[in-house]
């Protein structure tokens, strides 16, 4: 898919006028509990013709406003967090630049599950099969809060066909590669490549995490398989009983080669060895399929929240799991949307209510003027990109309390 032919013209509008970049700052920011934690940072940007450009540093948001507006990238990429200012790498001594610290980070994308969607394949997505991304940000989600602890994770729509985690949580920030990589083996169950028939194992008790996990599949596979016609042709009914141990299959004629026949006949047998089997072709249907790699690594690279996809011209935006179940990627605002919607006039509604917030703000100490993504659908996602700001925001002030010798 080429990008889309107005991106060229419509990237200025949107970095000048729409990106949220005093949120984007704030966050990157992190209170400024740590010095230079902002200026470390490396940025990275695809440039029209697929130009890419690495070791981007700014030092305040003002300079980073600046560069991207001249820049107008196609795509941002953040990094991690370096023991200098990335855009001096080539200067500082030999072996003296490395990551320090960077979001522990997941990329789930809904090209992994080919071997399990009968919708849609490659790039395409579509209703049936996102599904498949709800049941990954449930999963994940509870699986960072409760088991590991982590409280502000931040989980953003590429733009086209997955979603991406940020847990952004200090103690998060710090692991080492070792521990990312310990934390991305225990969220991992679905293994082997496409040679691997059977990709999930469960073994005797069944742990506690994965039994969490599949209370989660259950409440969406039957309608998920359903819409996915599993059991609906002899193709995927094969495949399905692919997974099925043989002596199970065995006892059973071919004509009744199906999977409430299949369970009705362990649910009689004694064999404590196969009777997960119903259990292991759910998770191989549904659970999540990470990147790893993304995960491992302190200095790879990810997507950056409200950088515009090139090949769709959808905005990355922050998703509320409050409306998790409702969220329709399809819905998300393209740029040429918001563009738009910057030209249309007003209701009398929205301009009392911009009246009323331009006289409160200029009553303000420091004035600002009303951001243009407010006038548009970009409005509700940069809310909530706030409101998680705001929840981040307690810890700064508790470490900044701290080193004041205030608490």
């Amino acid at each position: 898919m080429k990008p889309p032919v107005f991106l060229p013209d419509l990237l200025p509008l949107y970095y000048r006028r729409l990106f949220p970049f005093s949120q984007y700052y704030r966050w990157l920011y992190y209170g400024g509990v740590q010095k230079n934690y902002f200026q470390n940072r490396e940025f990275s940007f695809t440039l029209k013709d697929d130009i890419y450009v690495r070791y981007q540093s700014f030092s305040s948001q003002a300079e980073l406003e600046k560069e991207i507006q001249k820049m107008n990238p196609y795509k941002i990429d953040i990094g991690a967090v370096y023991s200098h200012k990335p855009n001096q790498h080539n200067t500082v001594k030999s072996g003296t630049f490395h990551a320090l610290e960077k979001e522990l980070v997941f990329d789930i994308d809904m090209t992994d599950y080919d071997d399990v969607r009968t919708c849609c394949s490659a790039a395409d997505i579509c209703s049936k099969c996102w599904t498949l991304m709800t049941i990954a940000i449930r999963i994940l989600d509870r699986a960072l809060r409760d088991d590991f602890g982590f409280q502000h994770l931040l989980w953003v729509y590429s733009g086209r066909r997955g979603v991406h985690c940020w847990v952004c949580d200090e103690a998060a920030r710090k692991l080492s590669v070792a521990a990312r990589s310990a934390v991305a083996e225990y969220l991992t169950l679905v293994k082997g490549g496409e040679e691997t028939v059977k990709k999930v194992v469960l073994t005797d008790p069944i742990h506690p995490f994965i039994r969490k996990s599949l209370d989660v599949v259950e409440k969406y596979f039957t309608d998920y398989a359903h819409e996915q016609a599993i059991l609906g042709h002899n193709k995927s009914v094969d495949k399905v009983l692919a997974l099925v141990p043989e002596d199970i299959l065995f006892i059973l004629d071919k004509c009744y080669r199906r999977i409430s026949k299949v369970r009705r006949h362990l649910r009689n047998g004694d064999d404590k060895k196969q009777q997960y089997f119903q259990e292991e072709i759910m998770l191989q249907y549904c659970y999540p399929r990470l990147d790893v790699n993304v995960s491992k690594g302190v200095n790879h690279l990810l997507k950056s929240p409200f950088s515009v996809h090139p090949k769709t011209g959808r905005i990355s935006v922050p998703i509320d799991l409050k409306e998790l179940d409702k969220f329709d990627p399809f819905a998300v605002p393209t740029i040429s949307l918001i563009c738009e919607e910057l030209d249309q006039p007003r209701t009398g509604e929205k301009e009392s209510e911009d009246k009323k917030e331009k006289e409160n703000e200029n009553n303000a100490t420091e004035r600002r003027k009303i951001r243009d993504y407010k006038r548009t659908s970009l409005a509700k996602y940069v809310k909530y990109f706030d409101q998680f700001l705001d929840g981040i925001a307690c810890t700064w002030k508790g470490e900044l309390l701290k080193k004041s010798g205030m608490l």
